[in-house]
């Protein structure tokens, strides 16, 4: 059986019932705002342990820049600033676009058959 409850009483359960609400709305937006995020595939990706291939990459285009001059010659056939190159191969800031990358292993290939493409 349902007893009455006094009017001074329900505005007090409004009053909670409606502070209930909003903290639920606000956790949940905080959980949401706190929650680890994943990389998703469209998110950049950075030199180090999530570019391994690039690693490899960069230390081969390093022991072949050792000679005087190399670097500016690969940047102009790359068709980048020495400073870019830089970035790419010791910044660890940046990787370079596909088609660079693609310039670069061609370089790399050509340079290994004693072809340079940069001369």
């Amino acid at each position: 059986m349902l007893h009455p409850i006094h009017p001074r009483i329900l505005f007090w359960l409004e009053i909670g019932g409606f502070l209930y609400d909003t903290t639920e709305r606000v956790m949940s937006s905080a959980k949401q705002a706190l929650r680890v995020r994943r990389r998703g595939s469209y998110a950049t990706r950075r030199p180090g342990e999530e570019s391994p291939l690039w690693n490899v990459c960069a230390e081969l285009l390093r022991a072949e820049l050792r000679p005087f001059g190399a670097k500016v010659r690969l940047a102009r056939y790359l068709g980048i600033p020495k400073q870019r190159l830089n970035d790419y191969l010791t910044g660890r800031n940046r990787l370079p676009d596909a088609e660079i990358t693609l310039q670069m292993l061609n370089w790399l290939a050509e340079k290994r058959a004693g072809k340079d493409l940069s001369l």
